[in-house]
């Protein structure tokens, strides 16, 4: 087994460290998600705490680690026997992002548990995990429904396994710690909510703190073993200080004033619901608990505030985790201090003070660092969405588009004279766009797939390990060899080849490319707002479905991939934000860096369903680089999209009195329908539900089926 990096050998990184150690003290306080660029110690850390957890006594030969002065009376290995047990370190067990759902929960042995009538059961990593710590990398990436599995076994305490009316539930209780990189996209607020603390890392941005992270990682490579005897008193010390406030936590009082100041933080921050407020109660007892005292201060109310608070006051899914520290001060200072009565002087926190300090060891002169952040704050500041950002006043009405063949300047047909952007109006909920077809790709809630989850739709031989029964469909097959198999009792006689495997259908999530058109017609009369407004909406409705997204501009003379196609909307938010407009409209050269895009992306996901979404009014006034007649550019790229099988939507934004009808043309020769700005929303009178059709399946035609 390799040595791991210790824990107290990482650089800064203070709220990080405390957040890990107060879940170590009080795993009811229900783990914590790390959220921070890539190369920032998370994993590190997260793998160097589990040498710090005291170790857990267990009775021999259970697989799912009861403890021995009270065993789990529902024990599959059970019943035991209350006794001395054998004692082995606290397991950090890792779970990979592409697990399925029976290496986390456990499976059933189908086959025995209905020719035998007994429970074979093999334990999965929820029981590996049980009074030990559960680690999630890149937990955003991780299924829907394998984090609401994960999440209520940690809130329940229990794993429960049942399939077929066969049930195991077995005992699960871990440290929950996932590690996230905003980047590759963001948690549904509903699964923030459930996780007790949040802590936003970043690399440090001092010289001498980067030096020192560098100086002490070579020598760890270098020598395990010598490194990690080096920091080994530090160690020793941070293990039985958690040792002693996990005795000390029973006793820590939290009084009524400790109360009515975390009530008072939440209700004047407008979080939703209690948990936050239960969550800021069990943090501000553990951090008492860890300083050694039995009486909860303000000191702990304010910075259980800071790691409980900043992810719950999301009220926007493209709003940034924050909170407003001076807000935070004004609410408490409203209640008198409560000084301590009787209290020993409390210990130093090696998070934070310099004895024990983990980075003033023999490598670290200059100590820690002030909050791991490149500010010196271990919270960013309060922030909200692109829709919340300080936007320059909307520019002045820009001319339309040039008529064909009209002398252009260089500066023209470069992109013309750019225009400020502008904000984008309010969002709206849209009618759902669904890919026509039954495809198989990654679960989400757009498109119908076939899935491991939804409604069951008929039964199959099962390809390789059998993990959803149809029992019906078994019965059935085995129901015919029953007096060759020389069957005597009630129960059948069930072999291998009579097993089926359930199909079902269910959702998926598909690459919604967007296709915008930035061009001087989009500036004039002041549309670029309206038309960012509903390419915001649909952002929104991308997250919600769980779909990857791609944002591709055009203007001037060429088009442009904004966005790589990528899981984190909120990342082309940003991007649709910042997006300038004018200059004339390669309609056609966006169209061919679409289909470019497409062709790279089926390479590399090719289960996963395009949705091509093309915001424009229709115009092609310029043919890029491609040269030629624009129009017929734009006409011959969009019948090559609609040949190579692309569900496509143009979103029509043309507007005024007089119109030229070009959107519609485009929507045809794409093979898929038009929507203008006013019918994309989904109380119109257009219907809820819209199928892009396609080429391959269906004749170029405007198609709108009105939701059952």
């Amino acid at each position: 087994m390799s040595t791991p990096y210790p824990f107290t050998a990482v650089v800064g990184q203070t709220d990080l460290r405390l957040a890990l150690l107060l879940n170590a003290v009080s795993p009811a306080v229900g783990g914590v998600l790390v959220r921070g660029e890539k190369g920032t110690a998370k994993s590190t850390a997260v793998r160097a705490l589990s040498t710090l957890l005291p170790q857990v006594d267990v009775v021999p030969g259970c697989r799912f680690s009861c403890a021995p002065v009270a065993p789990d009376p529902d024990c599959p290995d059970g019943p035991h026997e209350a006794g001395p047990g054998g004692a082995r370190p606290a397991r950090m067990v890792e779970l990979p992002v592409g697990a399925s759902e029976d290496r986390l929960v456990g499976a059933l042995d189908i086959e025995r548990a209905l020719a035998e009538g007994v429970k074979a059961f093999e334990p999965g990593l929820l029981a590996d995990a049980h009074r030990g710590i559960l680690y999630v990398d890149e937990v955003n990436l991780l299924h829907d429904h394998l984090i609401d599995l994960l999440l209520d076994a940690a809130a329940m305490g229990a794993s429960y396994v049942e399939r077929e009316g066969v049930s195991v539930r077995h005992a699960a209780r871990f440290l929950l710690v996932g590690t996230m990189n905003p980047e590759e996209g963001e948690l549904r607020p509903q699964l923030l909510d459930r996780f007790g603390l949040t802590v936003e890392v970043a690399a440090s941005r001092e010289p001498a703190q980067r030096v020192e992270v560098v100086r002490r990682r070579l020598a760890y490579e270098d020598d395990p073993a010598g490194f990690a005897a080096r920091w080994s008193g530090d160690e020793h010390e941070v293990r039985a200080r958690v040792v002693a406030a996990r005795a000390l936590l029973p006793q820590v009082r939290l009084g009524d004033n400790a109360l009515l100041q975390i009530a008072a933080t939440c209700a004047g921050f407008e979080v939703d619901g209690m948990r936050a407020d239960i969550v800021m109660a069990r943090t501000a007892t553990a951090l008492a608990a860890w300083a050694g005292r039995t009486t909860v201060l303000k000191e702990d109310v304010r910075q259980a505030a800071l790691l409980a608070l900043p992810h719950r006051r999301r009220r926007n899914p493209f709003d940034a985790p924050g909170l407003d520290e001076d807000k935070l001060d004004q609410i408490l200072d409203q209640f008198p201090d409560e000084e301590p009565q009787d209290e020993p002087d409390p210990e130093p926190d090696p998070g934070t003070d310099p004895e024990p300090d983990p980075d003033g060891g023999p490598e670290n002169p200059q100590g820690p660092d002030d909050g791991g952040g490149p500010d010196g704050g271990g919270v960013p500041p309060q922030g909200g969405g692109p829709q919340d950002a300080q936007h320059p006043a909307e520019p002045a009405e820009a001319p339309a588009d040039a008529p064909e063949g009209a002398p252009q300047s260089p500066a023209q047909e470069a992109g013309g004279p750019e225009q400020a952007a502008v904000r984008a109006a309010e969002p709206f909920r849209t009618k759902m766009l669904s890919v026509p077809g039954l495809g198989e790709g990654a679960a989400g809630r757009r498109s119908r797939a076939r899935t491991a989850h939804g409604r069951t739709t008929g039964a199959q031989r099962p390809r390789g390990q059998l993990t959803k029964l149809h029992l019906a469909a078994t019965v059935h097959a085995a129901a015919p060899h029953q007096k060759a198999r020389g069957r005597t009792g009630r129960g059948l006689v069930i072999r291998k080849d009579d097993l089926r495997q359930a199909t079902r259908e269910g959702r998926e999530g598909n690459l919604v490319l967007f296709v915008v058109d930035a061009s001087g017609s989009m500036a004039a009369r002041q549309r670029m707002s309206a038309v960012k407004g509903a390419v915001l909406s649909l952002l929104l409705d991308a997250y919600q479905r769980r779909d990857k997204v791609g944002l591709i501009t055009f203007r001037g003379a060429a088009a442009e991939l904004a966005l790589p196609p990528t899981s984190s909307v909120d990342a082309a938010a940003a991007r649709l934000e910042k997006l300038p407009t004018g200059g004339r409209t390669p309609l056609g050269s966006g169209l061919l860096k679409a289909r470019e895009v497409l062709r790279i992306e089926r390479l590399r996901d090719p289960s996963r369903r395009p949705l091509l979404v093309v915001v424009t009014d229709g115009r092609a006034t310029s043919a890029g680089a491609v040269g030629g007649d624009p129009r017929e550019l734009t006409a011959r790229s969009a019948r090559l999209l609609a040949a190579d099988g692309v569900a496509s939507v143009v979103v029509d934004c043309e507007s005024g009195p007089v119109r030229l009808g070009l959107a519609g043309a485009l929507a045809a020769d794409l093979g898929g329908p038009a929507v203008t700005l006013d019918g994309l929303r989904a109380d119109s009178l257009a219907g809820l539900v819209k199928d892009v059709r396609t080429a391959v399946t269906t004749p170029a035609t405007h198609t709108t089926r009105r939701a059952a």
